[in-house]
């Protein structure tokens, strides 16, 4: 590994950072191994990609059968996997999303919502909620607010961007009604104070805030986000970039809460590790967006949209039973929590779930996470942090993972958080 360490800190520089330097060569479902033949449980899945696990048979069959036919066409002709990949996806999103494109990243197709939004709006205006994230490119983190130090030293950023709270209960130490309610005062006194409605084209907003620190929106919220968007003319643009594709225990979290966007953002594990992502909205509204109004190289590439085919297909029988698996993680996860004082709050939906670390006055407290996560590392497992301080847990299992798995990676937190606070 010293030599692999050597030629990666010679060659790739340190703005590319990784959480170890533990050198992977194989991964196979819920696990990885290294160079030295040691076993992982990969609880970070490639930052909520590889929904399936690593190398599931059927995707990595369908990746194999497009290679030997075309594995590139640039937009200059069409090609079959493209357009079963859409059709795939238009059977499972919203009814509100008729017709999908193809990019390559979540940040990507997150700046194509919004020139969608304002090209077919005629306004400029997007609201965004503070704490989410959607991408590091100089127009994505514009709307990115999880960290300022996302946004550190690239000002000026795009204008006419209109930042507003989004519901953070435990963290201001109130109800989730209350912070509802908190926050969409805030929004009413933007209103009034900063931009009006008929100058907005989209509200940009993850249901369930990810790099944030995993905060649910919730039912009250969004209804609400999307009961001022039909007043006014104002397009939701939902990204589901990371809480898609069953994370949360249905296709998307539009749907566990029943709110229909107007446009649907979607990657991470569309494709389970292959790089994809796309855009979603109804045909009135693409309808609105002339020809070469947008474009992309690389978007929908073939294989890319094979493999995206076989995740979904293999996902209709794995999202049904992500209920069972969220319920015990949840009570395992909670059953820690009435032990150790270290965690303050248990939240999420599916199996996207936060675990926030604290000191004795909530304070948050990224130290805890840093041991936790090495004695993780330790005992064979990886973990990833959330939140502006970096304190809170992600515990993001495949959606295949075995409950045998979750108890022994939720073990060996257990005796972390043991060691941590002894």
């Amino acid at each position: 590994m010293s030599d692999l360490s050597d030629r990666l800190h010679q060659l790739i520089p340190p703005v590319i950072s990784f959480d170890t330097e533990i050198e992977i060569v194989h991964g196979e479902g819920s696990w990885v191994t290294d160079a030295d033949g040691k076993r992982y449980l990969d609880f970070a899945c490639g930052i909520a990609v590889t929904n399936l696990g690593h190398r599931p048979a059927p995707v990595q069959a369908a990746v194999e059968a497009q290679v030997d036919r075309l594995w590139h066409a640039g937009g200059t002709y069409v090609y079959g996997s493209l357009i079963t990949a859409a059709e795939r996806l238009v059977s499972v999103t919203p009814s509100s999303i008729e017709q999908v494109f193809f990019m390559n990243s979540g940040a990507e197709a997150v700046e194509a919502s919004v020139k969608l939004a304002r090209k077919t709006t005629g306004r400029q205006g997007i609201v965004v909620f503070r704490g989410g994230f959607h991408g590091r490119t100089m127009g994505s983190v514009t709307y990115t607010t999880s960290k300022a130090k996302y946004r550190q030293g690239y000002h000026p950023l795009l204008p006419s961007v209109f930042v507003t709270p989004f519901p953070h209960p435990y963290r201001w130490g109130v109800s989730k009604e209350q912070a509802d309610q908190l926050a969409l005062d805030e929004l009413e006194r933007m209103f009034k104070h900063e931009v009006t409605p008929s100058e907005v084209a989209a509200f940009l907003i993850e249901p369930l805030q990810g790099e944030g620190g995993y905060y649910p929106a919730g039912h009250g919220f969004l209804a609400a986000i999307r009961a001022l968007a039909d007043e006014h003319g104002i397009l939701m643009i939902v990204d589901e970039v990371q809480t898609g594709f069953g994370r949360t225990g249905d296709w998307f979290t539009s749907q566990v809460y029943g709110i229909e966007p107007d446009i649907l953002v979607m990657g991470k594990a569309i494709a389970n590790g292959l790089p994809l992502s796309a855009v979603g909205a109804s045909r009135e509204i693409f309808a609105k967006w002339p020809a070469g109004s947008h474009g992309t190289t690389f978007g929908g590439n073939p294989v890319s949209c094979a493999a995206s085919t076989a995740v979904v297909d293999m996902l209709g029988d794995v999202i049904p039973g992500v209920a069972k698996l969220s319920d015990h993680a949840f009570g395992r996860l909670n059953e820690l929590k009435s032990k150790h004082p270290t965690i303050g709050d248990v939240r999420g939906l599916g199996l996207m779930i936060g675990v926030e670390l604290v000191a004795d006055d909530r304070r948050p407290d990224p130290d805890a996470f840093a041991a936790v996560s090495a004695h993780a590392i330790d005992e064979g497992m990886f973990i990833l942090p959330c939140g502006p301080d970096g304190n809170i847990i992600r515990f993001i299992p495949p959606l295949t993972v075995t409950i045998e798995e979750l108890d022994h990676g939720i073990d060996i937190l257990d005796r972390g958080l043991d060691a941590y606070e002894s």
